[in-house]
């Protein structure tokens, strides 16, 4: 069927601390970057995957959400624990010393978990947990 992932929305608490972050920190490259209203979406992607891309967005943009909605996302982002995403990389212990020289907030050091994947885990400047994998 070629069915694959073009885009994965993650939201964004400060559009330039995000953009620092995945340009420079993972080194993914900015695809577009639109301002609307006060807000910016930001569509970032590794370089060689041109059609798999991230789009960090304002969340307050959301269609449909209250207001209550609305702060509670902001809580969980302040917590960690409103998104996720899982990334892969066939050198993890050279992507987690990158990450920990640029000053990346890390929850998880590399370790091999019990269900069989090497991995560990940062934090973006939204809170939102970045899982990297090592792939073998």
């Amino acid at each position: 069927m070629g069915i694959t992932i073009h885009a994965s929305f993650l939201p964004h608490s400060d559009p330039d601390a995000s953009l620092a972050f995945y340009r420079d920190t993972l080194g993914f490259e900015v695809r577009n970057d639109v301002g609307y209203q006060g807000m910016r979406w930001i569509t970032v992607g590794p370089p060689d995957q041109p059609g798999t891309s991230i789009v960090l967005h304002p969340p307050a943009a959301t269609p449909g959400i209250t207001d209550d909605e609305r702060r509670l996302i902001a809580e969980m982002m302040a917590k960690g624990t409103f998104a996720s995403i899982v990334m892969a990389t066939p050198n993890l212990d050279g992507a987690f010393a990158r990450l920990q020289e640029r000053g990346a907030e890390i929850v998880q050091e590399p370790i091999q978990q019990p269900y069989g994947v090497r991995d560990c885990a940062v934090r973006d400047p939204a809170g939102n947990l970045i899982r990297m994998q090592e792939t073998r």
